[in-house]
């Protein structure tokens, strides 16, 4: 199944049903009067939130969405018919963005969340509506009303516990497949990735979700590479894991490369707790990595993983620094439901101040 994080797609509500004009007709009733029935409402437009989707791939075959048109009023005061509703299923984590792309109507975090998010038209009135005792045989109806129609983005963020960022082959990929059960494309060539993938990391009875997504060069922010636009699929997580090739010959313009990146791409990802792991530490030999962290953290004054996940060396003081993460991050998020919900205030879960050097 391909992935796809972006559609655009047109929604139109179902118009109400015609009002009906007709006069009651029996044997020996002279002057039945009106009876005309109102038209039926137009149907909704729905949008859910699903878990059994993963992907907007569906929105690549089908981009329009018509709910029904309420059905005509008939006689004897018959109503006609509502239109049926047209329910769109999304995966968790999509938002609902205005044609400009920018403004976020909706975001689904949680599956079984439902809005109705265009109202059918009403139904028009019949003629008994309009009766009256100075108009008695009333022949006025009115039409339904219109339904509405919209143009919307869907824009999909993936629900995941941490994220993997890094230049173009430094080794996400590997370090997913090496952690998870994901099968990701690996290669030894940039841009070997070319959309997120996700893996569940299950270790000594705790599990969360990692994802991993294109790699960033320098001006992503302003559209180079593959551009910035796969960055929202970290947005949500409680870390994320900065992972350098210990290779290259300038670590720290690497690190400082990326860090760039988050800044100017915004929506507080630069302010998200950082774990940082200069990967292929095999190729180097432990002594020259170990040299290679020690310069790196002179330079930066952040102390880095020594990792190679292709040989298991070391991940698993990664994924327990993550865990620890995550789980303050839950803990958190929960203690701040609770607070919303006694005080009506909202706090913000991007504030975890917390010293990586604890889990080296």
């Amino acid at each position: 199944m391909k992935f796809l994080d972006e559609a655009k797609i047109y929604v139109q509500s179902g118009k109400g049903g015609p009002g009906c004009v007709s006069f009651r007709r029996e044997k020996y009733v002279e002057f039945g009067g009106p009876d005309g029935g109102n038209g039926g409402k137009g149907g909704d437009v729905i949008i859910e939130c699903v878990d059994t989707l993963n992907t907007l791939i569906d929105f690549r075959y089908q981009q329009h969405f018509r709910a029904g048109p309420g059905m005509h009023g008939a006689g004897r005061n018959k109503t006609g018919a509502g239109g049926d509703d047209i329910i769109i299923k999304v995966p968790e984590g999509t938002q609902i963005l205005d044609e400009d792309k920018h403004t976020v109507l909706f975001d689904f975090t949680h599956a079984g969340e439902r809005v109705t998010f265009l109202k059918g038209g009403d139904g028009g009135f019949g003629n008994t509506k309009y009766k009256s005792a100075t108009n008695q045989a009333p022949r006025k109806s009115t039409p339904g009303w219109p339904g509405e129609e919209r143009a919307i983005w869907l824009r999909l963020k993936l629900i995941a516990d941490a994220g993997l960022v890094g230049l173009p082959n430094a080794g996400k990929s590997t370090f997913l497949s090496a952690v998870s059960r994901a099968n990701p494309k690996i290669a030894d060539y940039p841009f070997t990735t070319l959309h997120p993938n996700l893996g569940v990391v299950r270790k000594d009875g705790f599990e969360f979700v990692i994802a991993d997504i294109p790699g960033l060069i320098e001006g992503a922010s302003e559209g180079q590479g593959l551009g910035d636009r796969f960055l929202g699929h970290v947005e949500r997580t409680a870390t994320f894991l900065h992972l350098i090739d210990i290779t290259q010959d300038d670590i720290v313009g690497a690190y400082n490369t990326i860090r760039n990146e988050l800044e100017a791409y915004g929506n507080g990802l630069a302010d998200k707790h950082e774990i940082i792991a200069l990967t292929k530490a095999d190729a180097l030999g432990p002594e020259l990595a170990a040299d290679q962290a020690k310069e790196f953290e002179k330079a930066t004054g952040k102390k880095p993983y020594v990792i190679s996940a292709i040989a298991g060396e070391s991940i698993d003081p990664v994924l327990y620094a993550m865990k620890e993460i995550i789980d303050l991050s839950k803990k958190k998020n929960s203690d701040d439901e609770t607070d919303s919900k006694q005080d009506g205030s909202t706090q913000s879960n991007n504030d975890l101040n917390l010293d990586q050097s604890q889990w080296s």
